[in-house]
Order: structure tokens, then sequence, then C-alpha cells
């Protein structure tokens, strides 16, 4: 099978030492050259810079790690002519030629997973078996944060200059911590977001938002509240669900999933396998993929999957425009400076703990 990876930055990386560590050495680069990384890794790699001779060298795959707002000008290309396609999340920046993916996968008849690489983790797939077997009951509430500190992503490059800094690359807290909408979405169903608010940091010196809360309306009458921020130490990145029947709560500090049922007050926990780290998602998700293209499996997080949550995204970011004028007492959350999981310079995105 033939590869082509689109971005180079940190995440496009991940993915091309995770594509040699299976075993797969077919692989095409596809790149601007304006990751501030080094190449020393990328050596003996063909590399293309224009798309038309990338998707000339026939990939059966592709794997988009470009920035946000650039997904689409390889996508769309990429599925028309059949490939497979990994896509980075979020699937956009905005809905503007979401439609014309959709006509190019059926067209082309391509498989996409979207690349929430979070489905992957042990413990949220344990928590999501507890509510699949109603363990909790009537789910009542849930909460999720995903908090860190920018600056610190790429010690490598001005963190300014980023993409998870920069609104012409598509990112933004809202944009670029998307995680904790996908998971919601994944665990307890599709809704809409009621209400949402996002801020800069003066501090930071972004032209994005560096902050936001997000409240969710979820299909089973779920109050979902999402707090974001590119400012808080240490990292904190966790979900919280309570239900008639009992709670369930993850971190990923430690990974372990946590279940308690009030009829007993007896926890039960899934730990994430001896040795587990975090790039075994990656891997996970890489493995998964590879069964997608070869039509073994469906995607875990479908194309229509992704597009369900750069709405909810969408509808957040309007939202919270609207909002600015007048935050609200606790916005800004709790704990010092920072959370994120993706930044890069044009040619791609991500770091190395986040993406």
């Amino acid at each position: 099978m033939r590869f082509l990876i689109a971005g180079l930055g940190s995440i496009g990386r991940r993915h091309l030492r995770n594509l040699v560590a299976l075993g797969e050495r077919d692989i095409v680069l596809f790149r601007t050259g304006l990751s501030t990384l080094p190449d020393d890794e990328l050596e003996g790699f063909p590399t293309e810079k224009n798309l038309e001779e990338a998707l000339g060298r026939s990939p059966d795959a592709v794997i988009i790690a470009n920035p946000t707002a650039l997904h689409l000008d390889v996508a769309i290309p990429a599925a028309r002519a059949g490939c497979h396609v990994l896509l980075e999340k979020p699937v956009s920046g905005t809905l503007d030629g979401t439609e014309e993916l959709r006509q190019a996968a059926r067209s082309g008849k391509g498989r996409i997973l979207v690349g929430y690489q979070y489905r992957f983790h042990p413990g949220l797939q344990a928590a999501k078996s507890w509510l699949e077997a109603n363990a909790v009951g009537r789910v009542l509430t849930a909460a999720a944060e995903y908090r860190d500190y920018l600056p610190a992503w790429h010690p490598w490059e001005d963190f300014r200059r980023s993409y998870s800094a920069r609104a012409d690359l598509g990112g933004g807290v809202i944009l670029t911590l998307s995680h904790p909408v996908d998971m919601l979405e994944w665990l307890l169903g599709p809704g809409r977001v009621a209400w949402a608010w996002s801020a800069g940091i003066p501090e930071l010196e972004l032209e994005t938002d560096a902050v936001a809360t997000i409240v969710e309306e979820l299909s089973a009458g779920v109050s979902g509240v999402i707090q974001l921020d590119y400012v808080s130490r240490p990292r904190l990145h966790r979900i919280d669900v309570t239900g008639t029947g009992g709670g369930i709560r993850w971190s990923e500090q430690d990974g372990i999933a946590h279940l308690v049922r009030w009829s007993t007050e007896v926890e039960e926990q899934a730990e994430p396998p001896a040795g587990f780290e975090r790039n075994d998602m990656f891997l996970a998700e890489l493995k998964h993929f590879l069964r997608v293209c070869r039509g073994e499996e469906p995607p875990i997080c479908s194309l229509e999957d992704g597009l369900q949550t750069l709405k909810l995204l969408v509808e957040a970011r309007a939202l919270a425009a609207a909002n600015h004028a007048s935050p609200p007492a606790s916005a800004s959350g709790k704990g010092s400076p920072g959370d994120g999981p993706s930044g890069g310079q044009a040619s791609g995105k991500g770091d190395p703990r986040h993406a």
C-alpha cells in the first residue's frame, strides 16, 4: 500500500514514524517546506511540493496533517481520486467546502477516518462500554476540560507563529482543543451548542481565542459543559459523567477510568495496559486505518461524525463571538496558565504531546 502524508509538522511526523514502525515504507511526502522542525528524519522519502504531482504517484491512502484551514485543499482532490483518507481533526475550520468533500468521497469511493485519537484510549473505551451497559442509569450531566500551556508546546519555535495561534491557519482554542466536543458526542450522542463564550489572553499576544466555555444540550437531555484554555499549568484533560445510578470519571493524567454505582458505592477501575504511552493511541488509530483501507471494518470516527463535531465547533465560535462582550465570572476556569493538542507551521501541525 502506498501512503501520501500531507503536512510534516509534529503530527505528520508522528504518523510517518508510526507507519514505518508498522512496516510500511512506500511513503510519499507532500509538504510546503515551512516546518520549523529539522528535516533529518524525512531523508530517503520522495517529496513533492505540488499536490497534483503528489497524487500522480497514485497513493492508496492519504494522511492529511496540514493546518486545519488547509485540510480540504488536500482532502477533496484526494477523495475524488479514490484515495482512503485519514483526516486530522477537526475536519476544517468552517463548513465551507464540506459538502464538496462528501460528494468527492462518494464519487471516489474511498473511506475517510477523522483523526480523533482519544477514541482509541483504553480508559475512554471502558467508559463508553459502561455507558452502553447503562451502568450509571440515565445520564444527567457531563463535564469535560482540556487545559494546557500553549507556549510550552513547541519549544523550538515562537508559539505565536504556530498553527494553534494563527487565525489564518484555523487555530484558536475552540478548534485546536476540539477533542472534548468529539468525546461527548461519541460517549453520549449528538447534541447542539446552547451557549458559548471565548476570549483572548493579552499576555499571550495571540490573534485567536485562548480560553473558552461551551455548554451543550445533548440529545438525551444531558447538560454538557466544556472548558478549554491555552494557559493552564499543569496540563489537565478529563471527563466526568453523572447519572441517576452512578458516575464515571476519567483523567488523562493517569489514564484510568473510574465507575461508582450509587447503590453500592463500590468503585470499579479500568486501567490502561502496563506500559501504555500516549503514542499507543496513534498506533491503534493507524492500525485501524489500515483495516479501514482494506475494507475490514468501518471508520470508528467517520466523515459524518467529524462533520457533526465541526458543526458544533462552528456554532460555538459563532455564539462565543456574540457573547464576547459579557463573559461569565467562571469562564476563565480554575488553575494557572494552559491546555491543548496540536500546533505547527503551514506545512503541518501538532505538538508531540497534544496532536
